[in-house]
């Protein structure tokens, strides 16, 4: 039979051995609890870190594109008056540039929200814009909207209606030229109704007006000058999208 003294020693073995384990096992949990606690402040922080990065990088791209926007509705706007396309109030032509002060803010605006939208709408879709993605096509673009704009106050045809089919056959070619997406054709119809609606109110009530219009208070070819813009403004912003965001590739890294 088992001494009694045989049995107590392995009791109190036992509760060492038990004893060791559990200290161990709980030091673990602890340093795997310290260790979790660790990443997850470090993810946090990287987290926080690279919102704020896309955050001042939208709020970049929105300046630079209602900077462009500004300045191409002051140059356009200024051509349309000379031209006596466009008629204001004698009150507001004595003002800067012989343009209407309000109307390069309002531009600028549009083109930032436009110029945002693009991108966000080709990744909502699912869709990456491909096509020419250069600064070269972009500033081709560009000069073909200006001389688009040019021609609607320098060329001379019979009635609008010529005027206007030319115009919307050049604005097609420009969307198909330098964009050809179903996103970007999506948003240069959506803005040039937008963009028709509200300058036909603005015109109806009084705030400036058009020589001989067409097409409900404005000139029929008007849509068309929106949409190609809407499209050049697209193109920028997409270009600025894929900047920044090799910008933020090369931050995080």
């Amino acid at each position: 039979m088992p001494r009694l003294e045989d049995h107590c020693w392995s009791c109190s073995c036992a509760s060492r051995v038990e004893t060791k384990h559990s200290s161990g096992a709980s030091w673990l949990a602890s340093k795997a609890e310290e260790m979790m606690s660790i990443i997850t402040s470090v993810l946090s922080n990287a987290y926080g870190s690279l919102h704020d990065v896309r955050t001042a990088n939208l709020i970049r791209r929105g300046l630079v594109l209602f900077t462009v926007g500004a300045f191409l509705a002051l140059v356009l706007n200024l051509l349309q008056i000379q031209r006596n396309v466009t008629l204001f109030p004698e009150e507001v032509m004595t003002t800067l540039f012989s343009s209407a002060w309000w109307i390069p803010p309002c531009c600028g605006t549009g083109a930032a929200v436009v110029g945002l939208l693009y991108p966000c709408l080709d990744s909502h879709l699912g869709e990456p814009h491909k096509f020419k993605r250069e600064w070269a096509s972009v500033m081709r673009c560009i000069a073909v909207f200006v001389g688009i704009n040019h021609a609607s106050v320098k060329l001379d045809f019979d009635n609008n209606v010529q005027l206007s089919l030319t115009l919307a056959a050049l604005s097609l070619g420009l969307w198909w030229t330098f964009d050809r997406s179903r996103s970007g054709f999506g948003l240069g119809i959506t803005t040039a109704f937008l963009a028709t609606v509200i300058t036909q109110l603005l015109v109806y009530n009084g705030v400036y007006q058009y020589t001989s219009p067409d097409f409900l208070y404005v000139r029929s070819w008007l849509p068309c000058i929106f949409f190609s813009g809407g499209v050049t403004v697209g193109n920028i912003g997409r270009q600025l999208a894929m900047v920044f965001k090799i910008l933020e590739a090369s931050t995080s890294t």
